[in-house]
């Protein structure tokens, strides 16, 4: 099995950062080299997680094998008695050597250090230099590369600077301390060690704010949503919120294509900046084109003036934003009706004795094979008014002693005797029977309980809509970017502080064992002290402040007070953004029946036309009065007006199932008969 897992690992993971992608982002639209550098990264990010657990077991395995080469003899057993109790071994004194035996998922010697290289550094570089180069270049309003590279190198060189001057800072203060200056000398990395610790500092900063935040919403979303009431309300707000940003984004985009109306009056097809105003036309909706193209044909009275190319190029930024940001809108909003419509159907089909899920529109459910064998409406209606709720709360209830679990741990893993981090014990308990399986699922678990609580925040995350993650193929390519860029910077400090709390990084255990290779990569944090002694021990305990406060909903409140709502139990506001959800939604659903009735009365009286219409065939064609094909052309479909009245529809079908009828219409054409034509007025065709 010697490297099948690791290949198991890759491949798993690539298509989970390739499903994440597609959910997200638009394959189709979007520049193949933004597609191209978020796929990577996040393919990088997840990689460390699910490969962490492999490289905890094989760095157990090697301790193994270290302990017994290292055994003491007989006649010094008091000796290797008290290495035991210094946590370096973990054999008792007088016990025969055990035999070592291999992982599962062993991995061989000398690959991980290289695969830990090349994820890390790789992940460094995409978010440190080249993914705010191409956040820049995707966003600029230039219309060609050098333009645009031009831009990017300008917005952000003072980021560069300022990251630069604080890397100078630390080494300078590094180099100039007299305490560590033959350290300086001896170890070559000082440098590398100290760029990782400034980027694994700032990541850990910003680790321990997401991690508050997740650690406490995460189960108390999975209690609040088995309540359906509460789903309804919640849902009714997001509907008067998203309604009117939705508003606000046709406005906007209204705006905008009347700057970009202006423009194209203004710009004739012989001057020299047509090309540009062409590039911005392209991006605007099919809509405004064609509007915009009858208003040209048209004489205008006076003479615009010309823009200027700096501003074509910021029109053609606004342009971009608008157009994006409208689509994201009417997406999400259309997403939102039938979370809403679900949600008002589940609450009606609690009371149904039948026990079938009913939906109000089941045009808008497609039959799948799943549908039809095995989420069949009586397992439906089970799941969404039995089962649900005692699920999502047994889930709350486990997601919070595990949140608890990490509260507990991440203000207690500094202590190594006795030992107080939970996790710590586990794995101590699993490494002293060696069960590598347990060892790797309770690693794999920690680790995907504290992604998912980090990730689901950056997911979560919106600011002002310049960073916001829509999925249905909506997010923009500068907020794929910047979530590119979270990942890559959370994700090493992450992954140390697990490390951390299961005493297996030994910057903070100061426990005399072999390291994980993932730690080797990072360096030796003894190197500034103050960081690996202060900083990563203390500020983690911030997060049980954050917990609380994330528990009184002391963030949501701040920002109702500024103006940005939050839906809040118990405040006016909330009511009334509720109240008027409710309205909007009832609106919506008023409109939606409306239509799909007319649609099925259009469908309904289009197949008993074709229905008749196949009546008729077969009537004449028993008679053999269609022999010819002259006469075979000669008919006509009866299709229905939007005018008609339902008895003329009547005298139609009477009409035309009777041959000889003297009250047959034929007025105007607009009604023929299903027999063969007595004119041949058709025979020249």
């Amino acid at each position: 099995m010697s490297g099948v897992a690791l290949v198991l690992v890759v491949v798993v993971v690539f298509f989970l950062a390739f499903y994440l992608l597609q959910r997200y982002g638009d394959l189709w639209k979007q520049q193949k080299m933004v597609l191209l550098g978020t796929l990577l990264s996040w393919f990088l990010c997840f990689l460390i997680v699910f490969i962490l657990p492999l490289d905890v077991s094989t760095t157990i395995y090697h301790q193994c094998v270290a302990d017994n080469a290292h055994r003491p003899t007989p006649a010094t057993q008091t000796t290797g008695t008290a290495q035991t109790e210094g946590g370096s071994s973990v054999y008792p004194a007088g016990s025969e050597p055990k035999l070592c035996v291999e992982p599962w998922s062993y991995i061989p010697d000398g690959v991980l250090p290289v695969l830990w290289r090349v994820v890390y550094w790789t992940s460094q570089f995409l978010t440190w230099l080249l993914l705010p180069f191409m956040q820049s270049y995707a966003r600029s309003g230039a219309f060609s590369k050098v333009g645009k590279m031009k831009t990017a190198l300008i917005e952000n060189a003072i980021y560069y600077s300022s990251y630069l001057l604080i890397f100078i800072s630390l080494l300078i203060y590094v180099a100039a301390h007299p305490q560590w200056r033959l350290t300086w000398q001896v170890n070559g990395n000082a440098p590398q060690t100290i760029g990782i610790t400034a980027a694994n500092t700032w990541g850990l900063f910003l680790l321990v704010l997401l991690l508050g935040y997740g650690l406490v919403e995460i189960p108390r979303s999975f209690w609040l949503s088995s309540s359906q009431s509460y789903l309804l309300a919640k849902t009714y707000f997001k509907a008067a919120k998203i309604a009117t940003e939705k508003a606000e984004a046709e406005e906007n985009l209204a705006d905008v294509m009347e700057e970009v109306a202006v423009v194209h009056k203004s710009v004739r097809y012989n001057h020299c900046l047509r090309k540009c105003v062409d590039t911005i036309l392209a991006k605007c909706p099919i809509v405004y084109q064609e509007e915009m193209g009858r208003d040209v044909e048209q004489p205008c009275g006076e003479q615009n003036v010309l823009p200027t190319k700096r501003g074509l190029v910021q029109l053609h930024k606004k342009v971009i934003s608008a157009v994006q940001r409208h689509g994201q809108t009417q997406v999400q909003w259309s997403i939102l009706l039938d979370q809403a419509f679900h949600l008002e159907d589940v609450a009606k089909s609690q009371s149904y004795q039948a026990r079938h899920f009913i939906h109000s529109f089941p045009a808008a459910h497609h039959d799948g094979w799943i549908r039809r064998f095995i989420y069949t409406p009586k397992v439906e209606w089970y799941w969404e008014c039995v089962f649900r709720l005692g699920v999502y709360r047994l889930l709350a209830v486990l997601l919070c002693l595990l949140s608890v679990a990490v509260v507990w741990s991440e203000c207690t893993f500094f202590s190594v005797h006795p030992v107080l981090s939970l996790f710590a014990v586990c794995i101590q308990m699993a490494e002293k029977q060696y069960n590598y399986i347990f060892i790797e699922m309770a690693c794999f678990v920690t680790i995907l309980f504290l992604c998912v609580c980090v990730y689901s925040t950056v997911f979560r995350i919106r600011v002002f809509n310049y960073y916001y993650l829509a999925p249905h193929h909506q997010t923009d390519a500068y907020s794929l970017q910047f979530s590119s860029m979270l990942f890559c910077r959370l994700t090493p400090p992450l992954c140390l502080n697990f490390l951390g709390l299961i005493h297996m990084d030994s910057a903070i255990s100061h426990q005399d064992r072999i390291q994980t290779s993932y730690t080797t990569i990072m360096g030796s944090m003894h190197l500034l002290s103050f960081i690996s002694d202060g900083f990563y021990i203390y500020y983690p305990m911030l997060v049980l402040l954050l917990c609380f406060a994330t528990l009184y909903n002391l963030g949501s409140r701040c920002l109702n007070l500024l103006g940005f709502h939050q839906y809040v139990t118990n405040d006016d506001l909330t009511s009334d953004l509720v109240d008027e959800g409710k309205e909007l939604i009832r609106r919506e659903r008023r409109k939606r029946q409306k239509n799909e009735a007319k649609e099925n009365k259009r469908w309904a009286i289009r197949g008993r036309y074709e229905a008749q219409g196949a009546t008729g065939w077969s009537r004449t064609g028993s008679t053999g009065s269609l022999g010819s094909p002259k006469q075979v052309t000669g008919i006509k479909k009866n299709v229905p007006r939007a005018g008609e009245t339902e008895e003329q529809r009547t005298c139609l079908l009477e009409g035309s199932s009777d041959e000889g009828s003297p009250h047959m219409k034929r007025s105007g054409g607009r009604y023929l008969s299903l027999s063969p034509s007595q004119t041949g007025i058709f025979d020249d065709v």
